[in-house]
């Protein structure tokens, strides 16, 4: 591998690790009704610029982001999961026991479900087009976020402060994940790449982090809002795939990020913080 075949790798990673770590310190500052924040799109822009130019030609392009909403589909069950395996499993097992054995179920059915999906998605993809899958991936996440919202839990901040070396790891987990998904899409697997660079690194990495030092409430309560902020990347990799060709690798993901946070993330943050507003005032009245 040459020095530039490695930096196109390493960059994109540097990159995503880096606004890993500064992301996902509001939502100990601010409490889990922030969670959104941390499902701007924002490790899949790098992700975006490496897989286009690890790709050979538009069409794989398109079928690497058409994949990345049924990530974000599968990431929304992920952080369902984390409020439904607690209770299931808080029975027979408590504190660090019961947080990593969630942690190992919800990643392992992730990862079963996007093998599925990544088979299935190949085979349909000549009867319908990658994007529409995609569409309807994203319509679906909504959906189910906005439920998610309306019956959220209390979101609290934490009063804990998090250690550099959690925060480190964070960034590390999501860095690889992007530079994996650089890799892959360099060896002609563009199905592989798109769902790769979705993989739930940052999510497993805050969920377990906050639970081990802030307890269940600030996790538990942020999934909500991330779920439903989580389809703002989907809305990004969808746009991507026309203006990718237009516009190139840097006006590209500068136009398909400001048209996904200022057409959906910011007015979805805007209901979330009105929604959880109106329900914890109603609760203290």
């Amino acid at each position: 591998m040459s020095s530039l075949e490695l930096s196109a790798i390493l960059l994109p990673a540097l990159f995503a690790g880096l606004v890993a770590i500064l992301a996902t310190v509001v939502i100990e500052r601010g409490g889990g009704a922030l969670g959104g924040i941390i499902t701007l799109p924002t490790t899949i822009v790098p992700a975006s610029i490496g897989i286009w130019g690890g790709v050979s030609g538009i069409e794989p392009f398109t079928h690497a982001m058409s994949m990345v909403p049924i990530g974000m589909l599968l990431n929304v069950a992920f952080l369902g999961s984390w409020r439904i395996l607690p209770g299931i499993m808080g029975t027979k097992m408590k504190g660090v026991n019961l947080v990593f054995s969630v942690s190992i179920i919800s990643t392992l059915i992730w990862s079963l479900f996007a093998g599925i999906s990544t088979f299935l998605v190949e085979m349909i993809s000549d009867d319908i087009g990658p994007s529409t899958i995609g569409l309807l991936a994203t319509a679906l996440a909504v959906i189910i976020g906005v439920f998610a919202v309306k019956t959220n839990l209390p979101a609290p901040s934490g009063i804990n402060k998090v250690g550099i070396f959690t925060l480190f790891l964070r960034g590390l987990a999501a860095g690889s994940a992007i530079a994996a998904s650089v890799w892959i899409a360099g060896l002609g697997l563009p199905f592989i790449s798109g769902m790769v660079s979705v993989f739930p690194a940052i999510f497993l990495t805050t969920m377990v982090s906050l639970w081990i030092s802030q307890g269940a409430e600030v996790p538990v309560g942020a999934t909500g809002p991330m779920m439903l902020g989580s389809a703002s990347v989907s809305i990004y990799a969808l746009l991507c795939i026309p203006l990718f060709p237009i516009l190139g690798p840097w006006g590209g993901p500068l136009a398909s990020w400001a048209l996904a946070v200022g057409l959906y993330s910011l007015p979805a943050g805007f209901w979330i913080w009105r929604t959880l507003d109106d329900g914890l005032n109603g609760a203290t009245d």
